[in-house]
């Protein structure tokens, strides 16, 4: 079975997600049981849905949304990853509440929509520090050039559990291997970081990609890191923008075909599970 880390939720019309005005493929309902009707018939056995930037003052909104999800009986939803502003100086205040929510596993703050001194700013990485020794993590999203100041954030922070997402963020269709290969390198370097394989379908050329053009991506990501500092996310419904969730599941499975058995299943769950103490 496979455990989604990384799927997103759209509700318009319970929260405000400001950034989706200027993307059309992606201003629709994302609901969840549209979601688990799909997932189960793909082998997704559970998932964690990961924050879509609402806007800030909806930020336990979202998670009050998620926790609501994850009562059902048979819910697949055993989690959230929630936004977070660790620029800001009330985040100490926030972090207490969060610590509090059972429903909140993780973190993430995107970072390649904001410029690049929020991150290198004290506030935000001594903020970051706190989570330390929580049981926390902080997701990673950022683009390519970006990835240095991530190692540099992980560097501050030795005892907090980094997540990479989406391999960081290749330029698949532009076929960029450099830097990026070089950066995803130094950060598997980390000890205390592990990546995400979601949904770089996206990232290839729309109209023509194939599965040998995602291959090398996801071997210089799983070679770096190694199967045991993996995981999986699907990151619908982006991946939509690259076929869609089935044919994410699909790629996946063709990519690892031939890995072991104990390798497969530290990718597809095992790995997550030991992570967030699932």
């Amino acid at each position: 079975m496979l455990f989604d880390t990384h799927l997103h939720l759209i509700y318009p019309k319970k929260l405000t997600y400001p950034w989706l005005a200027d993307f059309d493929a992606l201003n629709k309902p994302s609901r969840f049981e549209d979601y688990t009707r799909q997932a189960k018939r793909l082998g997704i056995g559970g998932c964690f849905h990961m924050e879509v930037d609402v806007a800030p003052d909806l930020i336990k909104d979202e998670t009050a949304l998620v926790d609501e999800l994850s009562q059902a009986p048979g819910s697949l939803m055993k989690g959230a990853i929630s936004s977070c502003r660790p620029e800001a100086d009330d985040f100490p205040a926030f972090l207490e509440w969060a610590k509090e929510q059972p429903t909140i596993k993780g973190f993430r703050r995107v970072l390649h929509v904001v410029p690049d001194d929020v991150s290198q700013s004290v506030t935000f990485r001594d903020n970051v520090k706190r989570l330390s020794g929580t049981g926390l993590t902080f997701d990673l999203c950022a683009l390519p050039p970006q990835l240095p100041l991530m190692a540099e954030l992980v560097d501050h922070c030795p005892d907090v559990q980094f997540v990479l997402d989406h391999c960081g963020v290749p330029a698949i269709a532009a076929g960029e291997m450099t830097p990026w290969k070089e950066h995803i390198t130094a950060l598997a370097e980390r000890p205390n970081v592990i990546a995400k394989i979601s949904g770089v379908i996206a990232y290839a050329d729309q109209e023509s990609w194939s599965l040998e053009d995602i291959r090398p991506w996801v071997e210089v990501t799983s070679n770096a890191f190694g199967p045991d500092r993996l995981v999986w996310g699907s990151d619908s419904p982006v991946c939509n923008l690259g076929g869609g969730l089935e044919t994410w599941v699909a790629v996946t499975r063709a990519l690892t075909a031939d890995w072991s058995k104990a390798d497969r299943d530290a990718l597809y769950h095992g790995t997550a599970y030991r992570i967030w103490r699932l």
